[in-house]
């Protein structure tokens, strides 16, 4: 007999050698000794009042073995001598595109403009020491794309748009730890990503798709609606029958190549704002009751979630990174992003988040109008350059004092920070156009309200958090080809189409089965 069950366990209950077992017992009116296994199928945390409870939804199986822990099998044939499916880009749309390619029996031939994820590690590197881009492999480019050293946050609301038990399954599978089928927020972590990202390579390779590293596509040959051929960096030209564009929000110069052949591209709404950082032990007070302590053993470095409409606008936390590090998530000289990360322990002293703020491509950028559907890619880079100048003209980012940015004060003083380039006090409250910094200052005091020691000035913000999401669209229809151009199939972040690892891995699985007609 099986039986399903959600459990509330205290932490002080958790210590307990099983206790699961103890529980479930207790609740279904069962001898301990009956129940063979408490199987674990999600675990949470509530931590809403100051007696904390760990909840776990069970399956409990009485005087019977579990079956076999996945639905999933991952049944990869040969398809090297099959038709070929090209696609452009390795981040997680691409790649897994790729493998649904090969699960339906076609051949992915994968071009990547960056690095694989061991070589990306110097250009990495040269961004946090020498301040130099490597504009083709950075924290953005390369083997595995943004995610690969960014995180590896899978939580997801896009349920709706494909199976996401199996994106898990399958990273798993590639080996990830299982437990991101139990936790209610997974996470990888970027210490661990690379080594899941080379072994979904080594899958593709190993049932005879291609993968080509270093080779930037900077043409298409398109006749009669048609791309006919794509040309790469090194003037190589490919023949091509299906193309599926996977190439993520950062790649700006797929958008002037296809707004230069007059393809047809949509402004699309997006949001800015900054990185703001606090001593981890700060956020933990807060979430856990804890303040003046350290969090108890068994609790995770603490996140949050913030949202506050100010003036019909919404200001919210994105990629929210407890014991995490900024970085510089530039992908060229000349202008300065930042973004979060965190490693698989989430263990270091700082936590981080972008605070932005939404803006509007159609009521925000008049003076942007002329720019057509990159108007908000425009307005992106200006404030890119902005940061870059205010920082010292390298990828030392300018930054303030929370209540400084707020008051209108320049810092005398910065906090310590995780970001290695460094930090230049600037005035940042003076710097950001009034939509975004008036928006800004506003969330920060209500975002101080709803969590009481937020609002300090022990944290930092730090500019410029810009790419949240693509400000371009690059169209599609029902069969998720392009309207104009029938065998270009735009996929993931690139394509405006997702939201982050998770729901780009869908979106690439859906866009491999149209492309080979069997959506």
């Amino acid at each position: 007999m099986i039986k399903s069950l959600q459990l509330r366990i205290t932490l002080q209950e958790e210590r307990q050698t099983g206790i699961l077992i103890k529980k479930a017992s207790q609740v279904l009116d069962v001898n301990p000794e009956d129940i063979s296994v408490v199987k674990i199928l999600r675990k949470s945390i509530d931590a809403r009042k100051k007696l904390i409870i760990l909840n776990y939804k069970v399956e409990v199986y009485i005087n019977e073995q579990p079956t076999e822990d996945t639905a999933y099998t991952f049944d990869y044939k040969d398809v090297s001598s099959a038709k070929p499916i090209h696609i452009i880009g390795f981040g997680p749309a691409g790649m897994y595109a790729a493998l649904r390619c090969i699960e339906l029996g076609y051949k992915p031939i994968v071009f990547e403009r960056g690095k694989n994820v061991q070589d990306r590690r110097r250009d990495l590197k040269a961004i946090n020491q020498d301040h130099i881009v490597n504009e083709d492999s950075n924290y953005c480019f390369g083997e595995g794309g943004a995610g690969t050293y960014s995180d590896g946050k899978l939580y997801t609301r896009s349920l709706k748009r494909g199976d996401v038990r199996k994106i898990f399954e399958n990273l798993v599978y590639h080996g990830a730890t299982d437990q991101i089928l139990i936790d209610a927020h997974p996470h990888i972590g970027t210490n661990k990503l690379p080594k899941v990202v080379k072994n979904i390579r080594e899958t593709i390779l190993k049932y005879g798709g291609e993968v080509h590293f270093e080779s930037r596509v900077t043409d298409f040959n398109i006749v009669d609606h048609t791309i006919k051929s794509i040309t790469l960096q090194n003037d190589n030209e490919i023949n091509v029958d299906k193309v599926i564009l996977a190439t993520g929000h950062s790649a700006r110069d797929i958008y002037y190549l296809l707004h230069t052949k007059h393809v047809q591209l949509k402004a699309k709404s997006f949001a800015m704002g900054v990185r703001v950082e606090h001593p981890q032990h700060i956020i933990d007070g807060i979430q856990y009751h804890c303040s003046g302590e350290k969090r108890d053993e068994l609790l995770p470095a603490a996140a949050y979630s913030l949202v506050q409409q100010v003036n019909n606008r919404g200001v919210y936390s994105f990629c929210m990174c407890p014991g995490g590090f900024i970085v510089p998530a530039a992908t060229a000289n000349g202008e300065v992003v930042v973004n979060g990360m965190s490693p698989s322990k989430r263990n270091n002293e700082y936590a981080n988040s972008g605070i932005v703020v939404e803006i509007n491509v159609d009521k925000d950028l008049y003076k942007y109008e002329h720019h057509g559907a990159l108007k908000g890619l425009e307005y992106q880079k200006d404030l890119e350059r902005l940061a870059f100048t205010a920082g010292g003209r390298s990828q030392t980012a300018p930054a303030q004092r929370l209540t400084d940015f707020v008051e209108g004060n320049l810092s005398a003083s910065l906090n310590p920070t995780s970001y290695q380039p460094g930090l230049k006090s600037a005035p940042i409250h003076s710097l950001f156009p009034k939509l975004i910094g008036s928006s800004l200052r506003k969330g920060f005091k209500a975002f101080g309200e709803k969590m009481k020691g937020f609002y300090t000035s022990e944290a930092n913000i730090i500019g410029v958090e810009s790419r949240t999401s693509s400000p371009v669209n690059i169209p599609r229809n029902e069969n998720l080809a392009h309207p104009e151009l029938s065998n270009l199939f735009p996929c993931g972040e690139g394509g405006g189409y997702a939201g982050g690892i998770v729901s780009a891995a869908m979106d690439g699985e859906r866009c491999a089965e149209a492309a080979t007609g069997q959506l």
